[in-house]
């Protein structure tokens, strides 16, 4: 017997596309330079760093955590990365930031996973932290990459085949992420410790080891956020991080990805970031100030958790 898929079966499954391709409609009917290639293709380069970083956060908040350094975490990296270029060359520089990413994700997934501290408050000290090195590390002035000519400007500059390599790069990491996370053991684990960490370690999976592996993916992504990030500016300041933490987890709620934990997907966080991007792009070609980015922003995000809270429990109201 053939199991029919009823209208509301199709809208429960696919209603992340169906408001995507509304909010698309709707905007480029306000504004017909909407749907031109240029400003398309300048969208996509603007949320791949946004869209990378998510990739990895999107691990740590399958498995119930959070991970608010990631902002921070981008401005010292994307400092690091840019001045490490003009001391040590680009092939010395990515291999230092990517480390130093790892790192980051360490000392995050150490607190968080053996320490049993609040990932809130842990990762919450962490951007702290991070800012007040990035400060220390740079004297708070802005650094730039002194060779023009270098092909680490690829990373955020180049195109292949038209196609910006930043988006290039998104796709590239978020195919290997979904690929991890859901065809490999170590993926499965990570939605178990989501869903049920004490059933997890009553199956055999050592829930801390998995939750620090989150971290070091969170951390990891960020630092190629980073390389990005200072290759499309061919530069840094201490404040280009800023905020970023709140649109990743903006965009992550907005595609689906449970706050509790035990839910989501790679290629829904990429939805939502892109959801995001294009809302604000919108906006803008239609002329609204830019704080009502924040404000549209903040609606999306109550309403995504108010939904997932709501599904948990079964109804709308506590």
């Amino acid at each position: 017997m053939i199991a029919t898929l009823t209208t509301g079966d199709f809208i429960r499954r696919n209603g992340l596309i169906i408001a995507f391709a509304a909010i698309l409609a709707i905007v480029a009917l306000s504004a017909p330079t909407f749907l031109t290639v240029g400003n398309l293709l300048g969208v996509l380069r603007q949320i791949a760093i946004v869209g990378t970083i998510a990739v990895g956060v999107t691990f740590v908040v399958i498995s119930g955590r959070l991970d608010l350094s990631v902002g921070s975490g981008l401005t010292f990296l994307s400092v690091l990365v840019v001045s490490q270029h003009n001391q040590i060359g680009p092939a010395g520089a990515l291999a230092v930031t990517l480390c130093c990413g790892l790192l980051i994700g360490a000392c995050n997934g150490f607190l968080v996973a053996y320490l049993r501290f609040d990932s809130l408050i842990a990762t919450l000290a962490m951007l702290s932290l991070l800012q007040g090195v990035t400060i220390w590390y740079s004297g708070g002035a802005n650094v730039n990459v002194a060779d023009s000519t270098t092909w680490f400007s690829f990373f955020g500059r180049g195109s292949v085949l038209g196609i910006p390599a930043p988006v290039l790069l998104l796709v590239l990491g978020a195919a290997v992420a979904g690929f991890v996370l859901m065809r490999t053991r170590f993926g499965r684990a990570v939605f178990a410790v989501g869903g049920n960490e004490t059933a997890s370690i009553f199956s055999g999976i050592a829930a801390p080891r998995i939750v620090f592996a989150t971290y070091l993916i969170s951390g990891l992504a960020t630092a190629c956020a980073a390389i990005i990030m200072g290759s499309r500016v061919m530069g840094a300041q201490s404040t280009i991080g800023q905020g970023y933490e709140l649109t990743v987890l903006a965009g992550i709620i907005l595609g689906g990805t449970s706050l509790l934990g035990g839910y989501g997907s790679i290629w829904r966080t990429i939805v939502g970031v892109a959801m995001l991007g294009f809302i604000e792009n919108g906006l803008i070609l239609m002329g609204f100030p830019y704080y009502v980015q924040w404000l549209v922003t903040w609606a999306i995000v109550i309403m995504a958790v108010w939904i997932d809270l709501a599904a948990k429990r079964g109804r709308l109201l506590a």
